[in-house]
Parts: structure tokens; C-alpha cells; sequence
């Protein structure tokens, strides 16, 4: 079993920064690409960010400078750094990862249950 966990959402005024963090856990034998995605009210969930093993990352325009995406890969872990934040952040935030488990011969996509973000003043 393979399970990934979020922290780190909550509520957060415009301008402000939030912190989220990923562990994958269980039996794990390798993790290929981790990203986050969210899922804006009435939108569908589109990805926000994403990261390879070796560190190489991508972005959605919308987050460019603003958002950073990170890995430990020794903890199974990403980390999502947000600054700037917008009110059109407001989102629930998954966490998603292409593990292959110690039963598994391939990598496929796991999904956390979320974590939800909100941008008010």
C-alpha cells in the first residue's frame, strides 16, 4: 500500500505565503515525477507544478515566480512554497506522484485526498 498524506493548507490573507508538504509512504520501491495540482471552485483540477527525480521542474503560467516546487527525495516528500498569494489561488491542493510500490513491476499515479487552500482578506 502506498499512500500519499498533504499538510500545510489553511487560510491566508492576499500577499501571504503558505507552505504545503507531500510524504509518500508505504511500500515504496522508487518515485519517478511528484506534482501538485488543484482544484479551483467550479474548475476542473489542473496541474499547478511538477518536478522529476533529478529536480528539473514545470509550472502553470498563473504560479510562474510565485510558486516553487521542490523534493526530498531521501523523506519521499515534495513541498509546494506559495507567496504572492491571490484570492484565485483558492483551491484544494492534491498531491500527486508516480510510485512504483516493492509488489508493483511499473509507476503509477497516486493521489493524496487534499489540501484546502484559501486566499481572503
Amino acid at each position: 500500500q502506498v499512500q500519499l498524506v498533504e499538510s500545510g493548507g489553511g487560510l491566508v490573507q492576499p500577499g501571504g505565503s503558505l507552505r504545503l508538504s507531500c510524504v509518500a509512504s508505504g511500500s515504496i520501491f522508487s518515485i519517478n515525477s511528484m506534482a501538485w495540482y488543484r482544484q479551483r471552485p467550479g474548475k476542473q483540477r489542473e496541474l499547478v507544478a511538477a518536478v522529476t527525480t533529478g529536480g528539473s521542474t514545470d509550472y502553470v503560467d498563473s504560479v510562474k515566480g510565485r510558486f516553487t516546487i521542490s523534493r526530498d527525495n531521501a523523506k519521499n516528500t515534495v513541498y509546494l512554497q506559495m507567496n504572492s498569494l491571490k484570492s484565485e489561488d483558492t483551491a484544494v491542493y492534491y498531491c500527486h506522484a508516480a510510485v512504483r510500490a516493492t509488489s508493483d513491476a511499473n509507476h503509477r499515479p497516486y493521489w493524496g485526498l487534499g489540501a484546502r487552500v484559501t486566499v481572503s482578506s
